[in-house]
């Protein structure tokens, strides 16, 4: 196995340190089968990169497409940050960095969990961002190097995917404002993209059970890639709207319920 491809074993023990040796070998044998790990790497040795890898992820999973709304804005788009519901955690993701990467010629960023550093095909769009709070100290220089730059952002501002609400709704959990003070600051404007799609009943279980019984280990997220794996050729629509002018957002509203708003918005596609 080569360093690009994925190695769970690996991954945990760089992770955790000493503290891996207490994990038995059935747990890795289950974990491969849990995240498809001979799957992604067959994927992987095709040696994508970049906005060809996001494409050809799409390809390698049989995904259709109904795209709205992308041909509507211009090619010389200023540099905006584009802004996403988050409703299944891989495709959604790759789908929207391929749509738009291959629109604007490759100039994006994503701010995206740092596990998907692992993914080396990937890595070179990436800004990472850990969840669970740990910072590395030239975060904020990177994320400022990123919004000043030519590329157009692209963020999922709920940072994890969506849940089933107590309305039994499949919805984002409340959005982070940070896309909103980042774009004002570099005076960006905001494009708003509704992704319809929703993951499977189980995974809305575990989510719903990890957050009831106050689990510190996120097992929903865990699932993600066995629900890739499940979605392969389905089909997804994915519509883009109209861009938000930055000089929109004024002093009317909270940083916070702008970012709500323009949560809302994206519903709305």
């Amino acid at each position: 196995m080569n360093q690009d491809e994925i190695d769970i074993k690996r991954i945990i023990q760089n992770r955790l340190g000493s503290k891996a040796r207490w994990i038995p070998g059935f747990v890795y044998s289950g974990l491969r089968k849990l995240i498809h790990e001979d799957f992604l790497n067959e994927f992987i040795r095709r040696g994508h990169v970049g906005v060809d890898f996001c494409l050809g992820t799409i390809d390698y999973l049989g995904v259709k497409l109904t795209v709205e709304g992308l041909e509507d804005l211009p090619k010389d788009l200023p540099p905006s940050t584009f802004v996403c519901n988050h409703p299944l955690g891989a495709i959604d993701g790759v789908t929207l960095g391929g749509l738009v990467g291959q629109r604007y010629d490759g100039r994006i960023k994503y701010l995206v969990n740092e596990w998907l550093m692992n993914l080396k095909g990937l890595a070179p769009l990436c800004v990472p961002v850990s969840v669970s709070g740990h910072q590395n100290r030239d975060l904020p220089a990177r994320i400022d190097e990123a919004f000043k730059s030519e590329n157009h952002i692209l963020m999922f501002p709920a940072r994890l995917c969506s849940r089933l609400n107590d309305e039994g709704q499949i919805h984002d959990l409340p959005w982070n404002k940070a896309f909103l003070q980042k774009s004002l600051q570099t005076k960006r404007d905001i494009i708003p993209v509704h992704f319809i799609a929703q993951n499977s009943k189980r995974f809305y279980r575990v989510a719903r059970w990890c957050k009831r019984l106050h689990l510190k280990v996120n097992l929903a997220m865990a699932l993600l890639p066995d629900e890739m794996y499940r979605s392969r050729g389905s089909s997804f629509t994915i519509r883009f709207g109209k861009p938000i002018p930055y000089q929109h957002f004024d002093n009317s509203r909270t940083a916070a319920q702008w970012a709500l708003w323009v949560e809302d918005e994206v519903y709305k596609l």
